[in-house]
């Protein structure tokens, strides 16, 4: 029969009996007697915690007793004093060190850690739980509260309340994977006295300087610390800024960039009437979103690495070999890029039109009648606008439909009003420009008084979309009565000092005059202040085909038939 002991280990009571606690007592004793004085206390005082840990992980209830099976079990784990004795000018053997962390693994644990944290040391925890960067973590948790994905900062809150902090040598050693044996407790304690020491040594070599200097100095060194102070705050404001903007621009990179090289694999048509571009190379899509990316996205990432260098003072560098892999990665792709829009600039280097005119032979009397008609196999109404689209004709063969066709109205010398039709096109040269001009398809037919223009045209898919349009120039003489209908109004590209079409109505009809076309039938609300004075004084009116011109002066008002 063994006499029991009621003890008090790291805060926890245990029942020992009366060999086990010889044993222990005689184990402290000696690791006493192998630590040098310096932070002895403390490393005693985190021996028994980590021992009183070991216990309760050992015993299955509160009444059992230690004997001396579990005492050999801790001191298995926590090593003899005589393998772990250290001095200040000595360090580990290589082969006990090895021994005993094969002995003693123990599996990581997580903690917050505030040593090296920069709000709660969340992120420092799980950067030694999963044995990374915390650097990544802080700057993953970043782009995400950018994305707006989730509640990132209410997850950190949480996790800020339920980690618990890395407190104790044995709490930190745990956190970072490391054996908790008095090896390590006493490395560990000694290194935090180290990092004390060394802050008071700087201390009172500063109160020494500064005991030293005048009051002037003292004075002068107060502001300066207190600029210095400041340009950090400012630094750091910056670097939130240039994280945050980088941060946003960077990811909207990524994704624009991601979305060209995966529609390398849609279809043509789709691309070419969704994500269709001035930039009309013949390069695939997913080698220009690659240029893109690098070309875009390095220097963003270099610049976002600036601003969380600005926001965190020890952060580690990125690498010389990654930085210089990065930089060279760019520089391929400016290349890239610069031969690409070498090539788009030659491209379209040069205009090239072809023209087209007609007479358009109407009486004196008569007014022109000007209409826009549209294809109901390529829309289903007049307002349906295009400026490229890719679709295929009545033949099933692949083309461009386009409706930018400009109509213009302009006055003439000549005796008789004329129409003249330019398409117009660009390329690498005067001769590729004007060749693909005149493959674009556009019609118009000319019926006596009324001339009907189409709103469209189209060209084969094989001439790509090299800026293509029609312009519609519909000159007109002095005295000419021209009825533009509504379809017009969406086309007319008129310059408003000569020809001012009214979008009220399609039924007002415009004499062409010395410098202006004027509305014959308007009301005075569609016409500006100097159009009503000179209404006022010399009016005309189209009546049955005659022209009745109205002359008021001041006492009389005089009415003339042509």
């Amino acid at each position: 029969m063994n006499k029991t002991i009621s003890i008090n280990l790291g805060g926890f009571f245990f029942h020992i009996d009366e060999d086990a606690y010889q044993k222990l007592t005689r184990y402290f004793d000696a690791v006493k007697r192998s630590l040098s004085p310096e932070g002895r206390d403390e490393i005693i005082k985190d021996i028994e915690s980590r021992i009183a840990e070991l216990f309760q992980e050992r015993i299955k209830s509160e009444k059992q007793v230690i004997s001396l099976t579990e005492i050999d079990d801790v001191i298995a784990i926590m090593g003899q004093p005589e393998d772990y004795k250290i001095d200040e000018e000595t360090s580990y053997s290589s082969d006990s060190s090895y021994t005993n962390t094969t002995r003693t693994s123990k599996s990581k644990k997580l903690y917050r850690d505030k040593d090296n944290a920069i709000l709660g040391g969340v992120s420092a925890g799980f950067g030694h739980y999963f044995n990374i960067d915390p650097l990544w973590i802080r700057l993953g948790m970043v782009l995400i509260v950018i994305a707006g994905v989730g509640s990132p900062i209410l997850i950190y809150l949480l996790l800020w309340i339920i980690v618990p902090e890395a407190l104790t040598t044995s709490q930190k050693l745990e956190m970072r994977g490391e054996p908790i044996n008095i090896s390590n407790i006493e490395k560990k304690v000694k290194e935090g006295i180290n990092e004390i020491t060394d802050k008071i040594n700087n201390l009172d070599h500063q109160k020494i300087a500064n005991t030293a200097r005048s009051g002037a100095n003292q004075i002068g060194s107060t502001i300066s610390d207190l600029f210095i102070s400041f340009f950090k705050i400012i630094a750091k404001i910056i670097g939130v800024f240039i994280i945050f903007f980088s941060a946003l621009a960077l990811l909207s990179v990524i994704v624009c960039s991601l979305f060209m090289i995966f529609s390398s694999s849609l279809p043509n048509s789709y691309i070419f009437n969704n994500i269709h571009t001035p930039l009309d190379f013949d390069v695939p899509m997913w080698i220009q979103g690659l240029l893109f990316l690098f070309s875009v996205g390095i220097p963003l990432f270099f610049l976002l690495i600036l601003g969380l260098k600005l926001l965190v003072t020890n952060m580690k560098s990125i690498g010389n070999y990654f930085k210089y892999t990065l930089l060279a990665i760019w520089i391929v792709s400016i290349i890239g890029i610069t031969y690409l829009g070498v090539q788009q600039a030659t491209a379209i280097g040069f205009e090239g039109k072809t023209v087209k005119k007609e007479q358009l032979f109407i009486q004196p009397t008569d007014t022109l009648h000007v209409r826009m008609q549209y294809n109901n196999y390529y829309a289903k109404s007049i307002h349906e606008r295009a400026n490229n689209k890719y679709t295929h004709d009545e033949n099933n063969k692949e083309i461009i439909y386009s409706t930018k066709v400009r109509v213009h109205f302009l006055k003439t010398e000549e005796s008789q009003p004329f129409i003249q039709v330019e398409r117009s096109a660009t390329g690498k040269s005067h001769k590729e420009a004007t060749s693909r001009s005149e493959k674009i398809r556009y019609n118009f037919e000319i019926q006596g008084n009324r001339v009907n223009l189409d709103n469209y045209f189209i060209t084969a898919f094989g001439n790509k979309f090299r800026d293509q349009e029609v312009n519609v120039y519909i000159y007109l003489p002095k005295g000419t009565y021209v009825q533009p209908d509504e379809s017009v109004q969406d086309f007319d590209w008129s310059d408003n000092d000569f020809f001012d079409l009214h979008y009220s109505s399609d039924n007002y009809v415009y004499k062409i005059e010395e410098n202006k076309a004027i509305c014959t039938n308007c009301p005075k609300e569609e016409n500006d202040d100097d159009d009503e004075s000179e209404r006022s004084e010399n009016m005309s009116i189209r009546l049955n085909n005659k022209e009745l011109k109205i002359n008021v002066t001041e006492d009389k008002v005089s009415i003339e038939a042509e």
